[in-house]
């Protein structure tokens, strides 16, 4: 079994940064993949970033929030980072950490094998 925990979320102004922290624990194995989700209310859940065990700087972004938010991992202390700069109202969402045992970090939820309970992030104006 797996787990998954997220922190780092809360209620920041537009234009302030925030790090979202993803600590996995239990059977990961050691070549796993990391996603970041969102969603927001009322909308579709979607997909944020992710960061693939074989190339730990190949990840894909939505071309929305390059150049505004990072993903790291410190695979020592099973720790996936997502440092989110220059925040606006329209990142207001619950953001999710994801985790596939294929090592992939891919855009598509269904590749995820586990997920965390979230961790809400809200933007004002």
């Amino acid at each position: 079994q797996v787990q998954l925990v997220e922190s780092g979320g809360g209620l920041v102004q537009a234009g302030d940064s925030l790090r979202l922290s993803c600590v996995a624990s239990g059977r990961t194995g050691s070549k796993y993949g990391i996603g970041w989700f969102r969603q927001a209310p009322g909308k579709e859940r979607e997909f944020v970033v992710g960061i693939r065990w074989k190339d730990a700087n190949a990840y894909y972004y939505l071309d929305s929030l390059k150049g505004r938010f990072t993903i790291s991992r410190d695979n020592a202390q099973s720790v996936v980072y997502l440092q989110m700069n220059n925040l606006k109202p329209e990142d207001t969402a619950v953001y999710y950490c994801a985790l596939d045992l294929d090592g992939l970090g891919s855009h598509v939820a269904g590749l995820y094998d586990y997920w965390g309970q979230g961790t809400q992030v809200t933007v004002s104006s």
